[in-house]
């Protein structure tokens, strides 16, 4: 499953001297992304949060393939490329909404953790959850 409606409107605040992104920020947008996917996905993450379920980041990479700047709006393109139960992961595709140049793309890969920051199996310790996380990643 793929969803493009992500959208978001570059504040100046994320420029650096150059007048372009600061490259940090394309990490911050893959973050909100996965959040919201995962929400219009039906796993809202606050909900896992409070079922004692954390996914951090494990791993991100990035390409950047040309500039965004103060006042554009890109959507990010969320993708579940992989799930077994104890990790899963991500790949990301952000695009100018005006003319749907790939500005990055990119990926991210993540665990599941309990609160005590223990390593976790679905399958075993959440049935609900695997099952939802297991439609997602079929339904690709």
């Amino acid at each position: 499953m793929e969803k493009a409606e992500y959208l978001h409107k570059v504040q100046y605040y994320e420029t650096d001297q150059m007048g372009v992104v600061h490259h940090s920020n394309y990490i911050r947008w893959f973050e909100e992304s996965r959040i919201d996917f995962l929400e219009e996905s039906g796993l809202s993450y606050s909900l896992m949060e409070r079922d004692g379920i954390i996914s951090p980041v494990t791993g991100v990479e990035c390409k950047y393939r040309s500039p965004v700047k103060f006042g554009d709006s890109v959507y990010i393109h969320t993708k579940i490329d992989s799930f077994n139960g104890i990790t899963f992961s991500l790949s990301y595709r952000v695009t100018d909404t005006s003319t749907g140049k790939l500005r990055a793309e990119g990926s991210s890969s993540h665990c599941f953790i309990n609160k005590k920051g223990n390593l976790m199996s679905l399958k075993k310790e959440n049935e609900t959850y695997y099952h939802l996380f297991s439609k997602l990643f079929e339904s690709k």
